[in-house]
């Protein structure tokens, strides 16, 4: 099974601030499109490693950065994807 970490956002600005703010932490995240099982008002969310979720969580609250949620993609091995909101 592969897991994926992702912030979504309601706005391209959130996103791209949050990018910022998170790269000048020195975070190793990327910027993706979000995928279809999510539904925000942003096309782009930010995908990062399963030990940096509460970092990110935590940096985004202390920036006030506004966020749709953080979310963990699962891909079965039967090739599904299961999407569960964890903030």
């Amino acid at each position: 099974m592969n897991n994926i970490y992702l912030v979504t956002f309601n706005s391209t600005h959130y996103a791209i601030r949050s990018e910022k703010v998170l790269k000048e932490l020195n975070l190793p995240i990327t910027i993706i499109p979000t995928p279809r099982e999510i539904s925000s008002s942003c096309g782009l969310s930010i995908k990062f490693e399963e030990k940096l979720l509460e970092d990110i969580k935590n940096n985004l609250e202390k920036n006030d950065i506004e966020y749709y949620g953080i979310f963990k993609i699962t891909k079965t091995e039967d090739g599904k994807k299961e999407t569960r909101k964890l903030y």
